[in-house]
């Protein structure tokens, strides 16, 4: 069976939208999914499930968290294979210097992606982005609370992004590799 993490957005970010880890890795087991593993306290849920479109999961998922846990959020639900496929895909990992400052924004639906496409033609000045079918890559040069890529990203993005840092990122790959 495949391996899938849910990225949700915008939880156990400030008091609102609280959800303990456990709480979620019990509501996941309930739900049918194996090998559930979280990371951090901001939402990213590592598990095996069945081979079904990661829409389906996503919904699932969504469902169940607003339903059992009285939590509302987004939640995009990638495959191993997207996860690979987006740390392959980054163009600028050689401009960052801290990986903490080099973010992915990734959507549910593969296309939103073609919202962004233009961010690479224009001048951000310490600023790099990378946008491919997969993800938009962004270098905050000078900080995440500064970067005007960001705000441009989810101008046209909407709620229905979420974002992740490369370091996160590469610890949920690997996650879903089979480390714990």
């Amino acid at each position: 069976m495949p391996r899938y993490v849910a990225l949700f957005r915008g939880i156990n970010v400030g008091k609102a939208k609280r959800i303990a880890m456990a709480d979620l890795r019990a509501l996941l087991d309930k739900l049918g999914y194996a090998d559930v593993a979280t990371l951090l306290n901001s939402g990213n849920a590592v598990f095996t499930g069945n081979a079904e479109p990661a829409a389906t999961h996503a919904t699932r998922i969504r469902t169940a968290v607003q339903t059992k846990l009285g939590v509302e959020a987004c939640v995009i639900v990638k495959s191993a294979k997207d996860v690979a496929a987006i740390v392959t895909g980054n163009a600028i990992v050689g401009h960052a210097t801290d990986h903490s400052k080099l973010l992915v924004a990734v959507t549910g639906v593969a296309r939103d992606m073609n919202k962004v496409s233009a961010l690479p033609k224009t001048d951000w000045g310490r600023e790099k982005v990378h946008v491919n079918k997969h993800a938009a890559y962004v270098w905050c040069g000078n900080g995440i609370l500064e970067s005007r890529v960001t705000v441009a990203l989810f101008k046209e993005l909407g709620p229905a992004c979420t974002t992740r840092n490369w370091a996160t990122l590469l610890k949920i790959q690997g996650l879903m590799d089979g480390g714990r």
